[in-house]
């Protein structure tokens, strides 16, 4: 049984976990490049670089789902070879993924300890010593759950917790965080802080690896930048100020994410006929009472803390959930409870925030996951025009730069960012009126961030009324033209970005409780 760490914890500065010179290939795809990376006691590492810069291949090196082809992976000044996951787990070296991978209808604690539960003359697992110890780690690291509780009644960010949790019941010497705080609201995100914090006094060596930038300045204590499977910077965050480590990520000078379009003229959307109106939308408990109006040529962002109905608001409109009461109306005309058919064939489209579960079709090719909704446009006489298909998948591989093999690779071979802007391909394909965005760019580094970025500004410019969500305020603010915030499922309130700031957000928050 592994011990909860002691609370003066290893000596810090110690290092725990390394690669040497460590390469990977798949195929003809050289994943990593004699990479050397050092992960020491008590410190907060983070690693950072674009989609397919080979984060995730040397995280799984590290823990072992991959062995390198060349090099070595030291620990505590020893080469060793982790057969597996769990062998990697049984020395300590422990993950937790963006990507929740527990068991929801088992307890907190039968989660935390799964695998090596305590055990009474053996063989029959001590329940009472095992809520117990579960209970013991929660509390030490200022987490109030019960450790009897379902896991699937906790909220995400509980479930995040309760992982981190598990890496610790392992006796985790270091612990990799790979995107933690993706989907998680800012309260959930603060009490994240405090917990690495802990791990970090504690000892731990932490490896954190997360696109939004002011939270690895937040928490790192060094960083490493990848770029093309190799490592080309190294620094604390004093020698690598956020303009150097964007520039060093992206291999280019003066490529940051842009500005908003502040230029367009607010007046002249607020005299337009809007492209979407939403009165008194209500679904279930998450959506209460949601109004909106976006006029062509306006970028109107979504904004809200994690449970605020936002997601369920889009499904609402879109008609992937039927709502119980309110008025969508599309260029004036009520889609009067459409289903998502209808709703794409009278010009709204709606990408998802959870690209694997309700996004990419997993064993198609990136072609197949492009035109998917816009088969009938293409195809004459029940066949469909190659020609045609060739040149829309194309257009949109080169205007989104969509990094694949070829339009006949299948999708599940591309980066996380990469299937997310092929799925925006999608939505664009079918050439709407109205763009739903539901966190477009979670899971993106910053170089795919900005090509989005300037993407959705351009469709915009077109005469598009585009609506979007963002995990990340700044972004907000940066891209859209006005936010409509959401509290509870209720939309409180508007609040024009051209001199807003997050803390405008927050007080109107603060201020306006929901009343229903």
């Amino acid at each position: 049984m592994h011990a909860v760490p002691d609370p003066a914890g290893p000596v810090s500065g110690r290092v725990v976990l390394e690669t040497r010179n460590a390469s990977k290939t798949f195929g003809v795809v050289r994943a990593l490049r004699d990479v050397s990376l050092t992960l020491r006691a008590g410190e907060v590492h983070g690693l950072v670089g674009e989609n397919g810069a080979g984060k995730s291949t040397l995280i799984k090196t590290l823990t072992g789902f991959h062995r390198p082809d060349e090099g070595a992976v030291v620990l505590d000044g020893t080469p060793v070879t982790f057969d597996s996951p769990r062998a990697a787990q049984q020395l300590g070296v422990c993950a937790v993924y963006q990507e929740i991978n527990l068991i929801p209808d088992r307890s907190v604690a039968e989660n935390i300890f799964i695998g090596h539960e305590p055990k009474r003359f053996g063989f029959l697992i001590d329940r009472r010593a095992m809520n117990a110890k579960a209970d013991e780690i929660l509390q030490r690291y200022g987490l109030m759950v019960d450790p009897r509780a379902k896991l699937g009644t906790l909220g995400l960010g509980e479930q995040q917790m309760v992982s981190i949790a598990r890496g610790v019941s392992l006796g985790a010497r270091v612990l990799i965080l790979d995107e933690p705080t993706s989907a998680l609201s800012g309260t959930e995100v603060d009490v994240l802080f405090k917990v690495v914090d802990r791990l970090k006094a504690d000892g731990i060596a932490l490896l954190f690896v997360s696109h939004r930038l002011s939270e690895c300045y937040r928490l790192c204590d060094r960083f490493t930048v990848m770029r093309d499977g190799a490592v080309v910077k190294t620094g604390t965050p004093g020698e690598l100020p956020r303009n150097a480590l964007i520039a060093a990520m992206l291999g280019r000078e003066g490529h940051g994410q842009g500005t908003r379009a502040g230029e367009r003229a607010l007046e002249a959307a607020e005299r337009a006929e809007p492209a979407l109106d939403v009165e008194g939308l209500r679904w279930s408990t998450r959506v209460r009472e949601v109004s909106m109006r976006i006029a062509p040529k306006e970028i109107v962002g979504l904004a809200g803390l994690l449970g605020s109905g936002r997601t369920e608001t889009f499904k609402a409109v879109f008609g992937a959930q039927r709502a119980d009461a309110g008025v969508v109306r599309l260029k004036g005309r009520a889609l009067g409870g459409a289903g998502p058919a209808r709703s794409i064939r009278s010009g709204l489209a709606f990408l998802s925030e959870d690209r694997r579960s309700e996004g990419i079709f997993p064993r198609l090719s990136v072609r197949e996951n492009i035109v998917a909704s816009v088969l009938p446009r293409i195809a004459r006489f029940g066949f469909i025009s190659r020609r045609k298909e060739d040149a829309l998948v194309k257009q949109y591989i080169e205007q989104l730069g969509i990094k694949t093999a070829g339009p006949s690779a299948s999708i599940s071979t591309l980066s996380g960012g990469n299937q997310q802007k092929a799925l925006i391909a999608r939505c664009l394909s079918t050439h709407p009126a109205v763009l739903l965005l539901d966190d477009p760019t979670r899971g993106i580094d910053v170089g795919a961030k900005a090509e989005v970025h300037r993407v959705i500004r351009g469709f915009a410019d077109e005469g598009l009324a585009i609506v979007v969500t963002s995990s990340e305020m700044e972004e907000l603010l940066e891209l859209t033209d006005r936010l409509v915030v959401l509290n509870e499922g209720i939309s409180i309130g508007e609040i024009q970005t051209r001199d807003a700031s997050a803390d405008d957000v927050l007080a109107m928050l603060a201020t306006h409780a929901p009343s229903l």
